[in-house]
């Protein structure tokens, strides 16, 4: 899964992939994308390395893009290259930075109108799209009877009801679509129906109080529906290139759970609708990723297609269970471990135990 890293030119989008990344790739040619794996931070991974010892360890993992695409500010207008909305479509969500400080020029951070100037691109975008279909899907309407339904008219009626909620400058999220319609738009795929988490750049004075621009950031993203938070990329892009041993020394020292890198990537991964399961045992400690709602059949299928194949049942516990009474092996004992069928829907944190013949 690919989250794409966005923003209006100074806005530290750089910075925050560098923290995200913990300084392993190479930010410093300009002009060309940064592409890096990260890690989804689990605890529960944690705890059953710790009860294994176990030969391999694995995570979750997302793919972070910093584009190089061409954002450039003018006087007070901001022009995006054709290129951006290419790097934008290559991507399944989106984490767009915010300037919440004064540049380095003087001017004071405008935190509304440069979350909206991005937002209202992609609508643009996504109404030329509608507008460009419309013109190729007229032409199969040549000839066909007033009142008749052809497959050109159902695309038709869908294109239009899009065309009038893009024009009224808004998001197609916010159109419900029949499962059929579901269907059918994915081909296109539409900029404003993608997974957006909005990021605020702040300064360093400013952590752990919140300024009049900050507030009213939050109010827009609560407003558009946006999940969002507030950080210093800068101060996040040093304590992410200390140690693990140095960077929990200073978290604790100035009261903080987990960097805020944590829970952006954490936010990442929901926002792409993807569900961590767990495999434990002394060869390897695994997190899976799954789509949220998938089955245990399917999950066998990540695993590998002939566990899959051979699916018989399988075992499932829930990791907050299993902790409770102290592992895997005790969660069996104490009957908190279930057998379950194939169609049996996999929820985040379910440790599982598959019996399959091939």
């Amino acid at each position: 899964m690919k989250v794409g890293i966005v923003g209006l030119p100074g806005s530290g989008k750089t910075s925050l992939f560098r923290a995200l990344t913990r300084g392993t790739v190479k930010t410093d040619d300009f002009g060309e994308a940064h592409v890096g794996v990260v890690q989804v931070p689990d605890s529960r991974i944690d705890y059953f390395v710790a009860e294994y010892n176990p030969k391999k360890v694995t995570y979750a993992s997302i793919e972070f893009i910093d584009g190089a695409a061409r954002v450039v500010r003018e006087d007070t207008k901001t022009r995006f290259g054709s290129d951006f909305f290419a790097d934008v479509r290559q991507v399944e969500a989106l984490v767009h930075v915010v300037r919440g400080f004064t540049s380095p020029s003087g001017d004071a951070p405008n935190t509304v109108s440069d979350a909206q100037a991005l937002s209202d691109e992609l609508v643009l975008a996504d109404l030329q799209l509608v507008e460009n279909r419309m013109e190729r899907v007229e032409k199969q309407l040549h000839g066909v009877k007033k009142g008749t339904t052809t497959p050109a008219t159902i695309e038709t009626a869908l294109l239009e009801r899009l065309k009038a909620l893009l024009e009224e400058g808004n998001s197609l999220k916010q159109m419900e679509f029949t499962p059929d319609e579901e269907k059918s738009i994915r081909g296109y795929d539409f900029l404003t129906l993608k997974p957006m988490i909005l990021v605020l750049n702040i300064p360093e004075q400013e952590i752990g109080s919140r300024s009049e621009a900050t507030k009213q950031f939050h109010t827009y993203s609560e407003g558009s529906g946006l999940p969002s938070f507030d950080l210093c990329a800068k101060v996040e892009m040093e304590v992410a290139e200390l140690s693990d041993e140095e960077e929990a020394e200073f978290l604790s020292s100035m009261g903080i759970e987990e960097p805020a890198r944590n829970v952006v990537i954490h936010a990442c991964y929901e926002a792409l609708g993807l569900i961590s399961f767990i495999t434990a045992g002394e060869p390897e400690v695994r997190a899976w990723t799954l789509k949220a709602g998938s089955r245990a059949v399917e999950a066998a299928g990540a695993i590998h297609s002939d566990i899959a194949r051979g699916f018989i049942r399988v075992e499932v516990a829930n990791f907050p269970e299993v902790q409770a009474v102290g592992g895997w092996e005790a969660a069996r004992h104490k009957n908190i471990v279930q057998l379950q069928g194939k169609d049996h829907i996999i929820r985040d944190g379910d440790v599982i135990y598959i019996r399959f013949k091939v």
